[in-house]
C-alpha cells in the first residue's frame, strides 16, 4: 500500500510542466528586438525577465506600447497568467516573435493541472522563464 501511495506521489509531482518552442532561425541575424508592452500581464519582474533573456544572447531590447515603431523590423509579443495556491504563481506564459508581421517564432510555458502538487510551481519567474527564452534563442 506505501509503495502504491509512493508511486501516485511520484506521478502527481511529476510531468507537470510542459515547454513547447519553436526556434528562432539564426539566418534572420536579430541584433533588435522591440517588446510589444502587455499591459494585462501583472507578473512582478515579467518584462525585465524577457529584456534579460534576450540581451544575454547579444539582442538590445527596447519596449513600446501601442502600434509597432516603423523602425522595428522585429517585435515580440507575450502572455502571462498567474494561478493562486497560498501565493500567486506564474503557470502560463506564450512569447510570439515577428518579423514585420510574419511569425518566425514561438515558446510556451504551461504548469499542467496548474502545477499540482509539485513544489517547483512557486519558483521565481525567472527560473521559469530563463530557460524557455535560452532555448527560444539558442541559435543566437
Amino acid at each position: 500500500m506505501k509503495n502504491i501511495l509512493l508511486l501516485l506521489l511520484v506521478i502527481l509531482v511529476s510531468s507537470c510542466t510542459s515547454v513547447t518552442v519553436n526556434q528562432l532561425d539564426a539566418t534572420y541575424n536579430i541584433k533588435h528586438v522591440c517588446i510589444e508592452e502587455n499591459p494585462k500581464v501583472i507578473v512582478s519582474q515579467f518584462l525585465g525577465v524577457i529584456e534579460d533573456g534576450f540581451q544575454n544572447h547579444s539582442i538590445t531590447t527596447e519596449v513600446y506600447v501601442g502600434e509597432r515603431p516603423s523602425h522595428c523590423e522585429f517585435n515580440l509579443t507575450y502572455t502571462a497568467l498567474q494561478s493562486w495556491d497560498i501565493t500567486l504563481y506564474l503557470s502560463h506564459a506564450e512569447f510570439r516573435l515577428f518579423k514585420n508581421n510574419s511569425r518566425i517564432a514561438y515558446a510556451e510555458y504551461h504548469l499542467k493541472g496548474k502545477g499540482g502538487f509539485a513544489l517547483n510551481k512557486w519558483a521565481s519567474v525567472k527560473s521559469k522563464i530563463s530557460p524557455v527564452i535560452d532555448e527560444l534563442l539558442t541559435q543566437y
